[in-house]
């Protein structure tokens, strides 16, 4: 192989000129103010607990059962967000995020505009066989191999999910009978670009599954201090079989908002917000 086609970590410009420190000079917040100014938007807040569906599966479930109505106050440029009541609690939602930096962008928003605990499901291909598809991955930890953690935390080789939050959902999601496994996923920003190399690193490594947002997800969340919890939808083995990327029951909408209930109710039961 040519030096040209040949990895260069140390030549990385994403890891240079970090101040892990410094604050931001563009703010959520002051994006928000601007929006709304320009939109003739009022200064509403979102629900407290808001969900990130990259799919949109949920949301386009929701619709179709006449359920939800638009956010009023969510002034993001690029996103439409759902409120909706579920288990007898109110959540938002945010549908088609997919990937590192689009996740995070949204996250940074939600929590500005008064989010207190966000949620990520995302589909999934499988690495390691831990039962039949679909199912769901409460990630612990994701290994970095995307952009948008580098900008928020150093470099690691993973991002972990906050461990309080990550016991208090485990217990309540054991209660509801899904299938759950509780572990590790490789996040990626290219995901036509899985090599058998790289799926094998990642096996070796740990990964339960690959997806494209948790590890962002969680380095946004240690370095702001900020409640997020990632689960994986493992529903694939990247189209290398026939019927692939089956979810179940109107596209896994209905097991992942009983996975997004259960989450809510564990993070509520820990008496800490």
């Amino acid at each position: 192989m040519n030096d040209a086609r040949r990895a260069s970590p140390a030549a990385a410009p994403i890891l240079s000129a970090k101040d892990y420190t410094a604050p931001s000079v563009f703010e959520p917040g002051n994006l928000l103010r601007e929006a709304r100014r320009q939109k003739g938007l009022p200064d509403a807040g979102v629900p407290e607990i808001c969900l990130l569906d990259p799919d949109g599966d949920i949301v386009r479930a929701l619709r179709a059962d006449g359920r939800g109505a638009p956010c009023e106050g969510w002034a993001c440029y690029h996103t439409d967000l759902l409120e909706f009541s579920h288990d007898g609690a109110r959540f938002g939602v945010v549908g088609c995020a997919v990937g590192a930096s689009f996740a995070v962008l949204v996250a940074e928003q939600l929590f500005a505009s008064g989010c207190r605990l966000l949620v990520s499901i995302t589909s999934a291909g499988q690495i390691a066989r831990s039962g039949p598809t679909p199912y769901f991955v409460l990630i612990d930890r994701a290994l970095r191999d995307e952009g948008t953690s580098y900008h928020y935390l150093p470099p690691a080789r993973f991002a972990d999910a906050d461990p309080g939050l990550l016991d208090a959902a485990a217990s309540a999601l054991a209660a509801t009978g899904l299938a759950v496994y509780r572990g590790a996923t490789w996040t990626t920003d290219a995901p036509f670009r899985e090599t058998e190399t790289s799926i094998a690193a990642a096996a070796e490594a740990g990964a339960l599954a690959v997806e494209m947002e948790a590890a962002a997800l969680y380095a946004f969340a240690a370095a702001r201090g900020r409640p997020v919890l990632c689960l994986a939808h493992v529903t694939n083995q990247m189209a290398q079989i026939e019927g692939d990327f089956e979810k179940g029951e109107a596209n896994g909408a209905h097991d992942a908002l009983a996975a997004l209930a259960a989450v809510a109710r564990g993070w509520r039961a820990r008496g800490d917000r």
